[in-house]
């Protein structure tokens, strides 16, 4: 029998729905609540919806991990579809408890389904071109243990730089990290942050928005020059410059930039503005 490996993820990697279609990627969804009412990411909350309810609510949004039943449901899917294995990429374990739901649904189902459960150790569009890269080699015919080691490479080679317009989201979200140094400073700059070690970490201060992005054009530029990279992502929280931005990193940077939308789960902490950048560096 022909071996059909699949990919699952979570509603943290940002990833465009065209590209979750096309590539046959199963997303299962954390839950937002704004006060007592609790949605389901990308079903019952679209992004365009999640920060027009921003723009209206007092209070901001939190974040819930998605059920191990949950995690069932798409294995149980995907193996109704053929799959003859299934790879589950999660938003970091440092950040969420979504792998931690992840591993108990496949230590349910390890019996019926080959399953391997993989910490991306990052989020957003970091986590998505990981799982962007998977779901090709998958589809091209690559084995589960190739897809599985492939995910762990990338995982160590991924980088996510992130300008906020705000530190507010994550300060009162708990999910600042090793970027609490700067909430002294944080009304005279703009902050920017790095996806290090799988948690939120200080990345720089700037003064305005526009030096924020030439920081971000920079770093990418940088890497450029060693080690090199590859997969260039945007990532942009409802962000009004971002095309303006595109337009700087096109011209250090020639190749494919795929823009990922930043949804509930990473808005809920980023806040609205945040604008961002995502890439493997080369070995």
């Amino acid at each position: 029998m022909t071996s059909s490996v699949r990919i699952i993820t979570d509603s943290a990697c940002d990833l465009p729905d065209a590209l979750v279609q096309q590539l046959g990627i199963e997303v299962v969804p954390l839950f937002i609540r704004f006060g007592d009412d609790e949605l389901i990411d990308r079903e019952q909350l679209t992004t365009s919806q999640f920060w027009e309810r921003c723009s209206t609510e007092s209070d901001l949004p939190t974040t819930a991990a998605p059920s191990p039943g949950r995690f069932k449901e798409s294995i149980e899917r995907l193996r109704g579809e053929g799959a003859t294995g299934v790879v589950i990429i999660n938003l970091s374990s440092a950040m969420s408890g979504t792998m931690q739901s992840a591993e108990v649904a496949a230590t349910e189902l390890k019996e019926s389904l080959d399953i391997r459960v993989v910490d991306s150790r990052t989020v957003t569009m970091g986590l998505g071109s990981i799982v962007i890269a998977c779901a090709r080699a998958a589809q091209g015919g690559a084995t589960i243990d190739e897809v599985e080691a492939m995910a762990r490479d990338l995982a160590s080679r991924s980088k996510v730089w992130g300008a906020l317009d705000t530190l507010e989201n994550l300060r009162k979200g708990g999910r600042i990290g090793g970027a609490k140094a700067m909430l002294g400073s944080v009304l005279s700059v703009k902050p920017i942050i790095e996806v290090r070690d799988g948690s939120v970490q200080e990345g720089g201060k700037v003064r305005t928005r526009s030096k924020a992005l030439t920081f971000l054009v920079d770093k990418v530029r940088e890497a450029m020059i060693h080690p090199g990279i590859s997969q260039l992502s945007v990532l942009t929280a409802a962000s009004s410059d971002v095309d303006a931005f595109m337009a700087q990193l096109k011209t250090v940077y020639e190749g494919e930039i795929i823009i990922g939308e930043i949804g509930a789960v990473v808005g809920s902490h980023a806040g609205r503005g945040t604008i961002g950048v995502a890439y493997f560096e080369n070995r």
